[in-house]
């Protein structure tokens, strides 16, 4: 075992004990959250201060790896980086970084520039802020501090999103049925632009305007609109709840925690009645939505009823991945399809303060007979150990569980968390009311075909 210092939830560094080695662990280095935001972030162009190894490491192993994306236009190999070296470990590397963003600035267009630092800089004491404040006048530039023995890729979302209050945010005027989508960390969460199109879509037909601040086009714009939002929504239990409570600090918006991406109709209308209700929306407008995107959904999961219950009844599943992921699934799985959860297993290394509360939601509220058991775990070969012991015939997890589930557990799989390289997801997603139709859709092949 070693100790290693992390970030704790009020950002205190704190000692933690891991194991010395995990077998491949389900997210990238805090560097990586913040360049996969950057990215993200439709203008905004990253400026890498670390080895060239960082950003080929994570424009492959994060991108690629979330059902094999590039970064966009200014990702992969067009990614500036200063790629530190020996020598500016001994003699620093600020004058190369100075250089990088003159270049930088003038060659490649963007509405904001995002100077992401490593592990380097950090170790040799690179005065980044300073060399950053010297462009201040020319373009928006602001400064990430990644290093990547911080913490993991969630924990870089959350630093992205700290820069950008810090930096970017003034007082503007409350637009009362704005909203901010908050926790839906991109390529982490293989399904996030999809799930950011299905709910900007679902609360615009209640009219309220959606500020997803990470897809859509007009970055810059979408950024310093956050302030005006009269209330931020976070999805994920754990994760961009800071930058929550820091808006809420700062300009005074309130906040609900929903924890997840609600998966079918029944967390679907619950998500969309507590929404409305902070809006002040008239419950006939929501329940006739409610109504309508129900009857809709039912009516086409009759079409493939009676495959599903021919081939996968009361099926025991387990659900391998990031904690919202697994939470909207499992509660989907229990609630509408009665399946049997067996297996809960968290991947993104959440901080301990959360764990039990992300226990809670994955026990409580289950309409099925059985509970699952609930495993935080970031070794890949400790979660085959786990799946290998349940009688499961259902894996819903990463690709690193495919070979798994069909020669040792003898389940069907399918690609649901990070990492995915055996299918592509552009904006493919299980949100929503149709979200659960989709996810039966892409599941079935393993079965249909056969029966």
């Amino acid at each position: 075992m070693s100790l290693t210092l992390v970030t704790g939830k009020s950002g205190e560094l704190k000692a933690v004990e891991y194991p010395e080695v995990a077998e491949s662990p389900r997210f990238t280095c805090a560097l990586g959250g913040a360049y996969g935001a950057t990215l993200a972030t439709f203008g905004a162009v990253p400026i890498l201060h670390s080895g060239s190894g960082c950003g080929m490491a994570n424009a492959h192993g994060l991108t690629y790896a979330s059902g094999l994306n590039s970064g966009g236009a200014q990702g992969t190999t067009t990614t500036p980086c200063s790629g530190l070296i020996e020598e500016h470990v001994v003699f620093g590397g600020e004058d190369k970084l100075r250089r990088l963003i003159d270049t930088t600035i003038q060659i490649m267009k963007g509405d904001l520039y995002v100077v992401i630092s490593g592990c380097v800089p950090a170790l040799i004491g690179d005065d980044v802020d300073s060399v950053v404040a010297e462009f201040k006048d020319r373009a928006p530039v602001i400064h990430v501090k990644t290093s990547g023995f911080i913490g993991n890729g969630y924990l870089g979302y959350n630093l992205y999103l700290d820069a950008v209050i810090d930096s970017l945010l003034t007082e503007v005027e409350v637009q009362k049925k704005l909203v901010n989508l908050l926790g839906i960390v991109p390529n982490q969460n293989v399904f996030w632009k999809g799930e950011l199109r299905t709910l900007k879509a679902l609360l615009e037909k209640l009219g309220i305007e959606v500020n997803t601040i990470f897809s859509d086009f007009g970055s810059l714009g979408s950024i310093k609109k956050i302030p005006a939002a009269s209330l931020n929504l976070v999805f994920n239990p754990w994760c961009g709840v800071e930058a929550a409570q820091k808006l809420e600090d700062r300009f005074g918006t309130p906040y609900i925690n929903f924890r997840f991406v609600p998966t079918g109709p029944k967390d679907t209308g619950t998500v969309l009645r507590a929404i409305a209700r902070k809006h002040r929306i008239p419950a006939r407008k929501v329940e006739a939505l409610i109504k309508e995107e129900e009857q809709n959904t039912y009516r086409y999961m009759e079409y493939l009823s009676e495959m599903f219950m021919v081939a996968m009844p009361h099926s025991f599943v387990a659900v391998v991945g990031d904690a919202r992921t697994v939470i909207s699934l499992i509660r989907y799985g229990a609630n509408e399809l009665g399946w049997n959860p067996e297996l809960a297993i968290i991947t993104d290394n959440p901080p301990e303060e959360y764990q039990k509360e992300i226990e809670k939601l994955l026990t409580s509220g289950l309409e099925g007979v059985s509970v699952p058991k609930v495993l935080f775990e970031i070794d890949s070969h400790r979660i085959r150990q786990a799946l290998k012991a349940k009688p499961l015939q259902v894996i819903l997890g990463s690709s690193l569980e495919k070979y798994i589930a069909k020669t040792e557990n003898e389940a069907h799989h399918l690609s649901v968390s990070y990492p995915v390289y055996d299918r592509l997801i552009v904006d493919r997603n299980y949100a929503g009311f149709r979200g659960g139709i989709a996810m039966l859709e892409d599941i079935s092949h393993n079965f249909a075909g056969p029966l």
